[in-house]
């Protein structure tokens, strides 16, 4: 038996966690075309006969502008610190950045095996991927392996990579568990996934979900959460005309909920504003980001 912890990190938006989704075979992390998504950090388990892979996907590296920025590379570097391997994710689309280079240069070479991996390939093509791979190639990388998230292309190579470079040793968790995070964090960030999906460009990272009520009973779970904004004029659009962009996002949250949880789901909604809660530490630790969660 080989088991170990594998951290997934990259740029913003370079689907990191679509990849781990994807090879899990369900939704742990959530997902949108928006940088930033993924605030912190997120264990997924692939658990098979012989191996059990604990990933740890990252929030983007990027240049932090606010204290919740601060918390989230933080949170990267945390997640890092300890595992067997790291997954540095490109992305073959957008190209080989000056940042992703000062990523590789950060990790490479150390004495953590580091596999680079270049997602979104079925967006470009052979001829435009080609010259950005040689010098990867020559790096002292384990592998540099060519993969899509959206398709499944080359997964199973990253998985079977990953394992080999794991050390022996008994299954981190239960079998039968995909994820540490609970079925409360998953509810609050499905919120917070719709919001990001529905809402203007310059709202989303300013939203923070928190749920006041998750109870759940045989049949029916009833859940209420209060999202908060910072600024009046973002709460009047996520409320819309009428309610309706509130309406929006609650009942494509509440299908989402109904399936993750297998029940009926009663979804209250509320919005909040906090004036620039992402800049206030006493706020942030009241919302759940604290580094104590990463010691």
């Amino acid at each position: 038996m080989k088991s170990g912890f594998a951290a997934i990190i990259g740029r913003a938006n370079v689907g990191k966690s679509s990849i781990l989704n994807k090879i899990l075979g369900q939704k742990v992390a959530i997902v949108s075309p928006k940088a930033q998504t993924t605030r912190d950090r997120i264990v997924g388990i692939l658990t098979e006969s012989d191996s059990q892979i604990v990933f740890v996907d990252t929030p983007g590296f990027h240049a932090p502008t606010n204290k919740l920025g601060d918390y989230m590379m933080r949170s990267l570097t945390e997640a890092v610190r300890g595992v067997d391997v790291v997954v540095i994710v490109l992305d073959a689309e957008r190209g080989i950045t000056a940042r992703d280079n000062e990523l590789i240069s950060k990790y490479i070479g150390g004495k953590t095996p580091v596999i680079i991996a270049v997602n979104k390939t079925d967006l470009t093509t052979y001829e435009a991927l080609y010259p950005a791979l040689t010098p990867l190639n020559a790096l002292p990388a384990e592998d540099v392996i060519p993969l899509s998230a959206r398709t499944g292309f080359n997964l199973d190579k990253l998985t079977a990579t990953i394992r080999k470079l794991l050390p022996e040793g008994d299954m981190l968790y239960p079998a039968d568990e995909v994820t540490d995070k609970s079925l409360r964090y998953l509810a609050a960030e499905t919120i917070r996934e719709k919001i990001l999906l529905f809402v203007q460009d310059e709202i989303p990272h300013g939203v923070q979900v928190v749920l006041e009520e998750f109870d759940e009973t045989d049949r029916i779970t009833n859940i209420s959460a209060l999202i908060i904004c910072e600024k009046n004029s973002h709460k009047s659009i996520i409320i819309g005309k009428g309610g309706d962009m509130l309406k929006k996002i609650g009942v494509s949250a509440r299908k989402e909920l109904e399936t993750l949880l297998g029940k009926q789901v009663m979804l209250r909604t509320f919005v909040k504003v906090i004036e620039d809660w992402r800049n206030k530490p006493a706020r942030l630790s009241e919302l759940g980001f604290t580094p104590e969660k990463h010691e």
